[in-house]
């Protein structure tokens, strides 16, 4: 928490106030298309939709965070983390605003010759399993201009003023030091729901704050991407693959492959293996679509992590009788499926709901090591953790309208797909 941040009743005003309006969501699609080449005009347009989004999503969970039951907002971490974003809120909403001649704001408000608009993202399938229904969020996204409607100029033939870059500039070094002070958040929140098991005498948490972690965490990935592709557009130099953190032409095979590598050499160091279990990629070498590939890279580090160990804890750290992992990656119309298969022994039928929820681990002592996130990974993980990996690893695939599905056969090993939807058309899901 920084020193001597306090809320004050003004700022909770202004809190409640934004938490009134919808979140407005994105589609992959659309971020690439608009990040193409993107001119100083296209990224002061990008910079004043930050400005004017951003606040509405950190009110939503500042709201949120100071009214979790059971007193969960009294936990020391949780209050923590409350600051932060009431923080990084306050500093967006008291951001100067650039001062634009009516010249610059026409340009800006152009309609494009062709009439190109960017294209109408689709409801991500995710939102039903985070929002239920009859609660009335999804009908208030009428209140709000679409969001494929204001976050595009045609500002290719505009002289754009040292002032421009300069909001843009200075704009961006606001997002970098948010996006560094948040790096901590999701250990912070895990130590904060540790926090209250003890308090409390609690052995596991209830479904109603597993649903409100889902839709904390779905919405931390949200904040980050807008976040980290603004500041890529606007401090990377271009590169013919890449639209900010989103690659273009993502080869599928060489980030699976990557990945194998990662979780290979964290099992290897973890058991103090010379050769961690052999992992066989079956992948067209040439498979491509749009995507980010660390939330792919992610992902798979994430699965295979778990494959490996469940493999050696039940075999051994011999590696003459270590069976081999198989991921298998095929392309459809719709998605892209990645299958991690091992004979690491299965997981119970009854545990299997158990997997999915968060602070489920079957690791030995639980807790939270305050270094752990210092690189902003939410998976900059020893070889188990503190029962984080899975759930978040689905959120990140559900993110962008994918899935992620588990079946296990007790007593052999688990099948894991990762579904991936390569149209990169559905819209954020924002709880």
């Amino acid at each position: 928490m920084s020193a001597g941040f306090r809320i004050s009743s003004a700022l909770w005003d202004k809190v409640h106030h934004f938490a009134s309006f919808p979140q407005t969501g994105v589609s992959l699609q659309q971020m690439a298309l608009f990040g193409q080449n993107p001119s100083q005009g296209t990224l002061l347009k990008g910079s004043q939709f930050l400005a004017e989004e951003l606040p509405v999503r950190l009110a939503h969970r500042v709201k949120e965070l100071d009214e979790l039951p059971h007193n969960i907002s009294k936990m020391p971490s949780i209050a923590k983390v409350k600051h932060w974003y009431s923080q990084s809120f306050e500093e967006l909403v008291t951001f100067p605003k650039p001062k634009l001649t009516d010249q610059i704001r026409q340009a800006l408000n152009a309609p494009h010759p062709t009439g190109f608009q960017l294209p109408e993202a689709t409801p991500n399938p995710t939102m039903h399993k985070l929002i239920p229904p009859g609660n009335g969020i999804q009908n208030r996204s009428k209140l709000r201009i679409p969001m494929e409607r204001r976050y595009y100029a045609h500002t290719g033939e505009v002289d754009w003023p040292p002032e421009v870059h300069d909001y843009n500039t200075r704009f961006t070094k606001v997002l970098e030091n948010i996006k560094r002070r948040h790096d901590p958040t999701v250990t912070t929140v895990a130590q904060g729901m540790l926090e209250w098991k003890r308090s409390q005498n609690e052995k596991e948490i209830g479904m109603d704050l597993q649903a409100w972690l889902d839709r904390f965490y779905m919405s931390r990935i949200g904040i980050r991407f807008l976040i980290g592709q603004h500041i890529a557009l606007n401090t990377l130099e271009a590169h013919k693959d890449y639209v900010g953190i989103i690659c273009t032409n993502t080869n599928v095979r060489d980030v699976v492959h990557e990945a194998i590598e990662n979780a290979r050499f964290v099992c290897e160091e973890h058991y103090a293996m010379f050769k961690g279990p052999p992992v066989q990629l079956i992948c067209p070498e040439n498979l491509h679509f749009a995507y980010v590939p660390g939330h792919l890279s992610h992902i798979c580090f994430e699965l295979l992590k778990n494959s490996l160990r469940a493999v050696v804890e039940r075999f051994g750290t011999d590696e003459t009788r270590l069976p081999p992992i198989k991921v298998i990656v095929v392309e459809g119309n719709e998605d892209i499926t990645i299958k991690i298969s091992d004979e690491g022994g299965g997981i119970p039928r009854s545990a299997i709901p158990l997997i999915w929820t968060y602070m489920y681990t079957t690791m030995e002592g639980q807790s939270v090591d305050p270094d752990f996130e210092t690189q902003g990974s939410d998976f900059k993980a020893p070889m188990a953790g503190f029962g984080y990996g899975l759930p978040l690893s689905r959120l990140y695939a559900r993110y962008f309208g994918g899935d992620l599905r588990l079946i296990s056969m007790e007593g052999y090993g688990t099948d894991v797909y990762i579904h991936l939807n390569r149209l990169s058309s559905s819209r954020e899901p924002l709880p």
